[in-house]
């Protein structure tokens, strides 16, 4: 009976997200399905030892070809049910 209370909670959390904030998540996928993303960690410590560490993202988007302003349109419409109010290519940061 306590757990009833959880489902509108759940229901909820699948809702749309407001189209700005699609636009903004979105707008990070459209950059992975442009190239991908990678960062080299280099450090020393303390006793002098050298510590080495690394990550790259490459995503299904990316390996697939597909259109980074495809990607980002039909992203914002799956998490907002409603089209971007301004195209991939209208951000500042964009750099495809």
């Amino acid at each position: 009976m306590r757990a009833l209370w959880l489902v509108p909670v759940v229901l909820v959390a699948c809702g749309p997200i407001p189209v700005e904030r699609a636009e903004q998540q979105c707008f990070d996928r459209a950059r992975l399905a442009a190239q991908p993303r990678g960062e080299i960690n280099l450090g020393v410590g303390s006793g002098g030892r050298a510590a080495v560490g690394g990550e790259v993202t490459i995503t299904s988007d990316y390996i697939m070809g597909r259109d980074p302003s495809a990607v980002y349109d039909l992203c914002v419409q799956q998490k907002s049910g409603q089209p971007p109010t301004r195209p991939l290519y209208s951000f500042p940061e964009w750099r495809g």
